[in-house]
């Protein structure tokens, strides 16, 4: 998919934002864990991914009612809905100077349309290596699901279906869309907001 950057400057991918809170301790913590300055951004990104993917449960999967939303908060009680890993994600790679934004896909929210849509946080990545932005959802794998790190295609939780009206945005943005922000400081039922409170539509 060709994608979009809504900004021109890679150091606007880098910043840190409320909800991208890379300096908070906890988060310097792991990324003293994770990273070494022998590693290439491909393998950082790789370690990052995978840590962001496995070791922090999605939320629904687990039904826990706790809602999480700032990088720090998804990494000290290790769950978060995909808006939230991507904050967290975000947040390690950024700290490595790896630019990062978010993307999003409008997807059926089960299984038939007539239950409705919501939206789809991911992440996209930029490496100076390849000269290219690449993405990668860190939703967290399960039955059905097998979202992989991958360069040469995209291996992604879902793949869109436009015939049922599902989209890929092709916009890489700068910070969390102010939709999926709103909604996990708007509430503290995480079950109850995924079932009848995700936005529709960007």
């Amino acid at each position: 998919m060709n994608m979009t950057c809504e900004s021109t400057n890679f150091n606007d991918y880098l910043l840190e934002l409320n909800e991208v809170d890379y300096s908070n301790p906890i988060i310097c913590t792991l990324a003293n864990e994770l990273f070494n300055p022998l590693q290439t951004e491909i393998e950082k990104a790789k370690t990052a991914y995978e840590f962001v993917r496995d070791e922090i449960s999605h939320t629904w999967d687990i039904q826990s009612k706790r809602v999480t939303c700032h990088a720090s908060d998804v990494l000290t009680f290790k769950e978060g809905i995909c808006y939230a890993k991507s904050n967290l994600l975000a947040a390690l790679l950024r700290s490595q100077g790896i630019p990062t934004g978010f993307c999003y896909q409008r997807l059926m929210l089960f299984d038939t349309p007539d239950k409705g849509y919501c939206i789809h946080a991911l992440n996209a990545v930029f490496f100076h290596s390849l000269n290219r932005w690449i993405r990668l959802d860190s939703r967290g794998n399960k039955t059905g699901i097998d979202a992989q790190f991958s360069l040469d295609h995209e291996r992604l939780a879902f793949h869109t279906q436009q015939e049922l009206d599902e989209v890929d945005y092709p916009l890489i943005y700068v910070r969390p869309h102010p939709k999926t922000t709103s909604i996990l400081k708007e509430h503290t039922d995480a079950i109850e907001m995924y079932k009848h409170h995700l936005p529709e539509k960007i």
